[in-house]
């Protein structure tokens, strides 16, 4: 219990900020519906103030604009249905598919389309309009939505660059997480940890994604903001180091494949296997830091280099395995070792020539 009250302090003191803008954005919203306007019973500019701001964090302006207007048309068609048919059976299943078609159409997030049907359940079940049909709700969602758009862009202000360098550790911690587990895997010959492994490796993709378009997020940020566009030189690095690191998670994705074989063959995995995935585990980690530090304006070549050392003594190790004559899938996995170190040095910014005589040198191989 006592672990738990400290895990749980833990992410309140890392999340009390979104914490407190989401429910004064929340409150904002309602007093402009309800004292300033004069709206009666604005449920829906609140809830659409938390729905959006949750969704909009690190999302481009335009992306954000589409949900307010997702949200508040998802209320719109709901309400309208309502009014028309009443409420009941059939008229629940339609507001669900026009609801549902509307937030999917906008590009809403399967969480976002869960929160606005049921937010429109609600007008269904128990709050159905009556008497002359007036959109109070359809504009009590569009406040809640440009309250938290302002809410976002205060944000964002503050400290730009923040949501990029939160996704750069997220990502990079991730990747680390899953070699982990591929370490886990071949050290406990274990199969079903294996296959786990290789399942998550899979998703990998998504993070890179999500990476690239924090990238694009920023970048839209910082060019509205004129003192801000010194760091735009900076964006440009991290696209090349989100391709770099793209590369890098399919060399991993092939790793764990045969770190997934290696497990079925119930064959013990050589203890150096375990410490060439460490290593790495370590490079991957300090490559995140270095990308983190470069964006906050600290000192980056000291995490950079520490990855270039990592992933080298992984790759020395490699090679040590290699002349034992292993078995194939350990052979294929010091092979990702080479790859995955060559795309992580280039990611830190390291020239290209340079990253593959010194990967090449550390696996014994012939430096041209």
């Amino acid at each position: 219990m006592r672990n738990w009250w400290k895990a749980a302090v833990g992410r309140l003191r890392q999340a009390w900020v979104p914490v407190v803008e989401a429910a004064l954005a929340a409150t904002v919203a309602w007093l402009i519906a309800a004292r300033l306007i004069g709206h009666p019973d604005p449920f829906f500019a609140p809830s659409a103030a938390l729905i959006v701001l949750g969704e909009s964090r690190g999302q481009r302006v335009r992306q954000t604009i589409e949900l307010v207007l997702g949200v508040a048309g998802g209320v719109l068609v709901a309400d309208l249905v309502v009014h028309t048919l009443g409420p009941g059976t059939g008229t629940m299943l339609l507001v669900l598919l026009l609801t549902l078609g509307v937030t999917v159409a906008a590009g809403a997030s399967s969480t976002l389309v869960i929160q606005t049907t049921v937010s429109a359940l609600y007008l269904v079940v128990v709050a159905a309009p009556k008497g002359e049909f007036t959109p109070f709700r359809f504009v009590d969602a569009l406040i809640g939505g440009a309250v938290a758009l302002a809410a976002s862009q205060l944000v964002v202000a503050r400290d730009p660059l923040a949501p990029l360098v939160a996704e750069a550790r997220r990502t990079y911690a991730d990747l680390a997480a899953l070699l982990d587990r591929i370490d886990e895997a071949v050290d406990r010959c274990d199969a079903d940890v294996g296959q786990a492994a290789l399942e998550r490796a899979r998703e990998l993709d998504g993070s890179v994604e999500r990476l690239r378009a924090t990238v694009q997020a920023c970048a839209e940020t910082l060019r509205l903001r004129v003192r801000r566009r010194r760091h735009l030189g900076q964006l440009e690095q991290v696209e090349a180091t989100a391709r770099q690191l793209d590369y890098a998670v399919r060399d991993i994705r092939v790793l764990a494949r045969n770190a997934a074989t290696l497990t079925r063959l119930h064959t013990a995995a050589p203890t150096e296997l375990g410490a060439a995935l460490r290593c790495l585990a370590e490079a991957v980690r300090a490559a995140g830091a270095a990308l983190a530090t470069d964006l906050t304006g600290q000192d980056a070549d000291r995490h950079a280099g520490r990855a270039e050392e990592a992933a080298l003594a992984a790759v020395r190790i490699g090679a040590e395995l290699l002349r034992s004559d292993p078995p194939l899938p350990v052979v294929m996995i010091v092979g990702q070792l080479r790859s995955t170190a060559i795309d992580l040095l280039r990611g830190v910014g390291t020239d290209d020539v340079a990253v593959l005589n010194r990967v090449d040198e550390a696996l014994g191989l012939p430096v041209g």
